[in-house]
């Protein structure tokens, strides 16, 4: 049981950190806390977006999983538009 919950915080936790990379050093994005900022939001955002596949499971049943366990999609999106939020803020305070 142990490891079925442990992949999918890795699956999350991987997600979130490759939306980071992606968001700060390929986009560009300006945000507040550099990397570190954009990596903790996009983290927060990934397991946000996995409590919501849990707790949405009937409408999101829809979307393709990764070995029958991990819904990669909820997790991904929220924490885009998480760190996309993120972004929209950190612009008006530098």
């Amino acid at each position: 049981m142990f490891s079925f919950y442990f992949n999918i915080g890795l699956a999350y936790l991987i997600i979130g950190f490759a939306v980071a990379l992606v968001s700060y050093f390929i986009f560009k994005k300006s945000v507040l806390g550099n990397f570190i900022g954009a990596l903790i939001i996009a983290l927060i955002g990934s397991y946000l977006g996995g409590v919501l596949s849990y707790t949405f499971k009937g409408v999101i049943d829809f979307l393709s999983n990764i070995n029958n366990s991990v819904n990669i999609f909820p997790p991904l999106i929220t924490s885009i538009i998480l760190l996309w939020i993120f972004t929209k803020v950190s612009e008006k305070y530098k």
